[in-house]
């Protein structure tokens, strides 16, 4: 069985948006001195490949993953540059995020999804970086029920459905009549054909972990009806949406509501379960999670806890809770 690795997000190595821009070579040693981080996950530019190679290599940290957003019908040959990039790195994977809506402004379709998918995988396997497809607000798979339909048309032409799963987009919807507003997903709610609770049955991050979709997972907590962001807006004036609670309680004055460990459950059961899944599966897919901690708008903006801290907090649950399943799985085999 394939021992899962941990990650740090590139732009998860800072502390506040607020503090100095660090240099390359300081974000690489900072996350190298932490200890606690196999890997960083970052899709550099073409003229930023050789600095990357060298502080890799420098700080004995790969760039094991990278990670880029696109828009169907405007940006498939950046899709390919970036797997390309990715190979040159050493990179196993790369995570897409497919925006929702095609350049020409029409919401994408099914089929158009896959043959973007399907156009990076045929490359991908090609270079040895293989693309997956990422659960994200603003993209395609924010209508979270599309995903089944999107991997049975991919699996129906023989090939292999690759999922990163960020399920701080699902765990944030719960209890949240706005977010659940997006694409309809109230009316799925209700009629029972999308369940977002993972403390239920048939929840959506299951019925994905038991159909081996699970590739690559990014780990930023949330909670359910998280908190609004009203310390940071978008440029049209809008607050942030929310999609990101502190891992660790945070010091006076550094968030905006009463922090509740108790609150992080949801979130935590689902990446345990991801963990158990690997250990208990022998075709369990996944290799890797990264943890994903960040300060943009939606996220950490404005907030004065430390963006870097709860990302080491998080990969140190994360390697516990990879230990401590390692060993009962093990009993459990050694027992039967």
């Amino acid at each position: 069985m394939n021992d899962l690795l941990v990650g740090c997000s590139f732009y998860g190595i800072l502390h506040t948006e607020n503090d100095p821009v660090l240099s390359l070579d300081e974000k690489f040693e900072m996350a190298a001195e932490s200890e606690i981080f196999d890997y960083v996950e970052k899709t550099p530019t073409l003229d930023e490949i050789d600095e990357y190679k060298r502080c890799s290599e420098k700080f004995n940290l790969p760039v094991r993953c990278g990670i880029w957003f696109y828009t169907v019908g405007r940006e498939e040959e950046l899709f390919l540059q970036n797997l390309k990039i990715g190979s040159e790195m050493g990179s196993v994977l790369h995570t897409a995020q497919v925006r929702s809506y095609h350049e020409d402004g029409h919401l994408l379709s099914n089929e158009e999804i896959v043959e973007f998918y399907l156009k990076g995988f045929d490359y991908g396997e090609k270079i040895g970086c293989l693309p997956t497809l990422e659960i994200h607000v603003n993209m395609w798979s924010e209508d979270f029920l599309r995903v089944q339909e999107v991997a049975e048309l991919i699996q129906n032409q023989g090939y292999p459905f690759r999922l990163t799963l960020d399920h701080s987009h699902i765990i944030f919807k719960i209890d949240n009549p706005i977010e659940q507003k997006i694409f309809d997903i109230d009316k799925d709610i209700e009629n029972g054909s999308l369940v977002l609770d993972p403390f239920l049955d048939n929840n959506i991050c299951d019925q994905w972990i038991k159909s081996n979709y699970i590739y690559h997972m990014h780990a930023r907590s949330t909670v359910p009806n998280n908190p609004k962001n009203i310390n940071a807006k978008h440029p049209d004036g809008s607050i942030g949406r929310g999609i990101q609670y502190p891992f660790i309680k945070p010091g006076l004055g550094e968030y905006h509501e009463n922090w509740n460990e108790k609150l992080l459950d949801r979130w935590k059961l689902v990446v345990e379960s991801v963990i158990n899944y690997h250990y208990i599966n022998e075709t369990s897919p996944i290799r890797q999670i990264t943890t994903e901690f960040l300060s943009p708008t939606d996220y950490g903006g404005g907030f004065k806890y430390s963006i870097f801290d709860n990302n080491v907090a998080c990969a140190k649950w994360l390697k516990n809770t990879i230990k401590k399943t390692k060993y009962s799985t093990s009993v459990h085999n050694i027992k039967k």
